[in-house]
C-alpha cells in the first residue's frame, strides 16, 4: 500500500531507532528490564496460548497451564539467553521453545498445578478464548510457522488498535477511530458511500475522507512502533512490517 489513505501509508514514515528487546530483558536497570518483559509478554502471550490450543489441540485448562509455564521458563530459566537473532526471528525462536515445552508437558503442567516455582502472570485467557470462537481447535491447516505468524499479527494489530483508540479519545478524535473501525475493522463501511457515512455521523463527506486518512496513518504509525519494540533486529523489523502492512522500509 503506497498512499496515506491506506493502512500501509507512505514509505518514508517509520520509526528510526531500534531498541533491543532481548538486551532490555537483561538490563541492570529494573525499569528498563520491566519494560522489556512487559513488551515481550504483551506481544507474545496470545500467540503462544492460541498456538497451543490450535496446533497442539490442547483443551482450555492445559493450554493455560502451559502458557503460564512457558513464560515462567522464558523469564526465569535463561531461554532468552540462547536466542541468536542471526539464526531466526524472535517469534520463530519462541514458537520452537513452545514446541519443546509442550512435548514435555506432563512435568510442566503438573508443576504449575502444584503451585509452580514462579508467580502466575495476570493473562486474560477469556479474551483469547473469545478470539478462538471462529477458529476450531483442530489440527491447523497451516504449517506451525505460518500459524504462529498469523496469531502474532493478530496480537500486534489488537495491541495497536487499543492504543490508537486510547490516543484518539485523549485527543478528542473518537470519531476518527469510529470511522477506522467501520471501514477497516468491521468493514461495514465499505458498502456505504462517503456521503451516506457523512449523513450518519452528521459530518461532511470531506470530513470522512480526512478523518479516515488520519486514523489510518495513526494506526500504521502505532503498528510500526509496536513492531519495532517487539522485534530484535532491524532486518526482522523490516520483514515483519512488510508482512503485516505491505510496507517496504
Amino acid at each position: 500500500m503506497a498512499d496515506d489513505t491506506s493502512i500501509g501509508g507512505a514509505r518514508h514514515q517509520f520509526p528510526s531507532t531500534h531498541w533491543s528487546l532481548i538486551e532490555g530483558t537483561r538490563s541492570a536497570h529494573a525499569e528498563e528490564r520491566q519494560r522489556a518483559l512487559d513488551t515481550l509478554i504483551r506481544a507474545y502471550w496470545k500467540p503462544v496460548y492460541k498456538y497451543i490450543r490450535l496446533h497442539w489441540k490442547k483443551e482450555n485448562e492445559p493450554a493455560k497451564d502451559l502458557t503460564q509455564e512457558f513464560f515462567v521458563r522464558l523469564l526465569d530459566k535463561g531461554l532468552l539467553d540462547r536466542f541468536d537473532p542471526a539464526r531466526a526471528r524472535l517469534r520463530t525462536y519462541i514458537r520452537v521453545c513452545v514446541d519443546g515445552l509442550v512435548m514435555n508437558e506432563d512435568k510442566a503442567a503438573h508443576r504449575m498445578k502444584r503451585g509452580g516455582d514462579g508467580v502466575l502472570l495476570p493473562l486474560d485467557f477469556q479474551s483469547a478464548e473469545g478470539e478462538l470462537i471462529d477458529l476450531p481447535v483442530v489440527a491447523a491447516e497451516d504449517d506451525p510457522e505460518k500459524l504462529f505468524a498469523r496469531e502474532f499479527a493478530r496480537s500486534v494489530f489488537g495491541i495497536a488498535l487499543e492504543r490508537v483508540r486510547r490516543e484518539c479519545d485523549e485527543k478528542g478524535k473518537g470519531l476518527h477511530f469510529e470511522l477506522l473501525e467501520l471501514y477497516d475493522i468491521e468493514e461495514g463501511g465499505k458498502e456505504l458511500t462517503y456521503e451516506e457515512v457523512a449523513r450518519r455521523f452528521a459530518i461532511k463527506p470531506t470530513d470522512v475522507t480526512n478523518y479516515l486518512a488520519y486514523a489510518r496513518r495513526e494506526f500504521r504509525r502505532v503498528v510500526l512502533e509496536e513492531l519495532r519494540a517487539m522485534t530484535e533486529t532491524e532486518d526482522e523489523f523490516r520483514r515483519e512490517a512488510l508482512a503485516l502492512l505491505g510496507v517496504r522500509l
